[in-house]
C-alpha cells in the first residue's frame, strides 16, 4: 500500500527532514483548505471617528478635482 511506503520512508528521514516534511503538510493544509461557509464581517464604519472629518471642508467637495490640483503644485518640475 502506497501510504504505509509514505509513512516508511517518513520514519527513516532524519529528524530535521521529519519536521520539514511536517511544515510543507501544515502549509498545504492552509493552502488548500475547503473555502470557509461562514460570511465575513462588514465593519459598520458609519460609527467610527474619523467619518466625517472632511465634511466641512469646501475644498473637498470635489475630491478628484482637489487631487489633481494637489498633484499639480506638488509634482512641478
Amino acid at each position: 500500500m502506497e501510504q504505509e511506503k509514505i509513512i516508511n520512508d517518513f520514519t527513516n528521514l532524519p529528524p530535521a527532514a521529519q519536521r520539514q516534511v511536517v511544515d510543507f503538510i501544515a502549509f498545504l493544509r492552509t493552502r488548500y483548505k475547503p473555502p470557509s461557509t461562514q460570511k465575513p464581517r462588514v465593519a459598520d464604519w458609519s460609527k467610527e471617528s474619523f467619518v466625517g472629518i472632511w465634511k466641512k471642508r469646501e475644498d473637498m467637495n470635489d475630491s478628484v478635482s482637489w487631487v489633481r490640483q494637489t498633484r499639480r503644485t506638488q509634482w512641478q518640475d
